[in-house]
């Protein structure tokens, strides 16, 4: 079969003419590779249209280039006609033994000029290339935040998570010293006042703990040693260990003294652990409570963070979005970073992509994070401005460069070291933010540094291409 009649299978050359198809062969180079051959390098120069005549090709991810690319038999590729493309952005092999036929820029010009029905054609092919790149770089950048976000998300639900788990564990024990108390209590007559003083006493325990004490550690140091003492002329065991317990519940020797004379001295003893162990076991609900508190409020924002129930285009809570991202980001922020907000709350809804936009804060807070080192203030505002909402979002770090500043919102551009940064971040936000039909600026000097996010109330959200 000859080149002319190998082009004939190319859907984008399928209907031409025998001699424009003879004319494109007579100027094309036919090279052959063997599966594990490179058949481009990544860096060299983009001067070749390429047609893919049999074989597979693939590309695997680097810096460069998002995503692992496959050319299969009849796909064209390589520089084409309208492309900036000054390089190759990935290496690429056979994984089949692979025939390719390669066509010089330098033909272009001629090539549009005698064959102009390939004018659309290529375009539509490069602006499917287009596409496909920029979905890939999407798909990318939300890997490259869920990646971060998850790190931090796993150490921020392990920690209520295990306290949780250590408490339950506790509070078996402790219900099973509750019941031995009980249990002991039991074989000493007690009269009916003396029974229906214990619920009561406990109540009251619990109600001195809920509200808390002002002590300092040195006054809950003595009263510790004081109420020890107490219990220890009653001849309650293991009274130093009880004491720190009773004490943050609020009680003094006085108390205890006033209590004592209720019941007979032979079941102080038992009373007492009973009125403790009821504490603790109050102070551990407490704790399993709290921690599922925390575990849930991160699963809710985890949910209002991806929009999970909820279709791509709806009303947006900005306030509601931006807060469920600085709880995600909660691990890095607790060590040092202060967050101040802002939030004009009479601020309404508005149309929009609501996971789309929560990319945008996570990129944002993420770099201000970087940028402070984990120490210092990081601020968010939202305002009206006649009828766009303004979003700031500010931090106190060192700055961006004015040679820089120019060119982060480029794709690929990154300042961080090698594996820390894909430079899609930034060009990420851009793009969201235009496709919301807004706006984007950044002011930055020492000490002082804001991206200005400003959306309109009312719009329509294109579709992202």
């Amino acid at each position: 079969m000859t080149l002319a009649e190998d082009l004939r299978t190319i859907p984008l050359f399928a209907d031409l003419p025998d001699e424009d198809l003879e004319w494109l062969a007579s100027r094309m180079e036919v090279k052959s590779y063997a599966p594990g051959d490179t058949v481009w390098e990544q860096g060299d120069p983009a001067d070749n249209m390429i047609i893919l005549l049999e074989g597979e090709v693939r590309s695997t991810p680097n810096s460069g280039f998002p995503s692992v690319y496959v050319l299969q038999a009849g796909r064209v590729s390589g520089k084409l006609p309208y492309s900036r493309m000054t390089h190759i952005p990935a290496t690429a092999r056979a994984v089949a033994p692979v025939r390719a036929a390669f066509l010089a820029d330098s033909n272009f010009p001629e090539m549009l000029q005698r064959l102009p029905v390939l004018h659309e054609r290529l375009v539509n092919t490069l602006t499917d290339r287009v596409r496909e790149s920029t979905r890939a770089q999407d798909q990318l950048e939300k890997l490259f935040a869920l990646g971060k976000i998850s790190a931090g998300l796993a150490h921020e639900l392990n920690n209520p998570a295990a306290a949780a788990r250590r408490a339950a564990g506790s509070l078996r024990e402790a219900i099973q010293t509750y019941r031995t108390a009980a249990a002991q209590l039991d074989t000493h007559p007690l009269t009916c006042a003396q029974r229906s003083a214990l619920p009561q006493i406990e109540q009251e325990l619990s109600e001195r703990a809920a509200a808390g004490t002002t002590m300092d550690s040195l006054e809950r140091s003595d009263c510790a040693e004081k109420i020890a003492a107490c219990l220890e002329r009653h001849g309650v065991a293991r009274a130093w260990e009880l004491a720190p317990v009773l004490v943050d519940a609020g009680c003094d020797a006085g108390w205890f003294e006033k209590v004592a004379a209720q019941f007979p001295v032979e079941t102080f003893p038992a009373v007492l652990a009973r009125l403790s162990v009821a504490l603790t076991i109050g102070g551990l609900v407490d704790e399993i409570e709290n921690s599922s508190a925390r575990i849930s409020d991160l699963v809710r924002a985890i949910k209002e963070y991806s929009y999970l129930d909820q279709g791509p285009e709806q009303e947006v809570d900005i306030h509601q979005g931006i807060e469920s991202t600085l709880l995600i980001f909660r691990h890095r922020l607790k060590h040092g970073i202060e967050v101040r907000l802002d939030f004009d709350r009479t601020l309404p809804r508005i149309c929009a992509r609501g996971s789309q936009l929560n990319q945008v804060w996570t990129n944002i807070i993420d770099n201000a994070i970087d940028a402070m080192q984990g120490k210092g203030e990081l601020r968010v505002r939202t305002t009206r401005e006649i009828d766009r909402l303004l979003v700031e979002i500010a931090d106190n770090g060192p700055g961006i460069p004015p040679e820089v500043r120019n060119h982060i919102f480029e794709p690929f551009f990154t300042t961080k070291p090698v594996g820390q940064g894909t430079g899609l971040g930034l060009e990420t936000v851009g793009r969201i933010v235009h496709d919301h039909h807004g706006d984007i600026q950044v002011e930055s000097q020492p000490g002082d540094t804001r991206f200005q996010i400003r959306l309109p109330f009312t719009q329509h959200v294109g579709a992202t291409a």
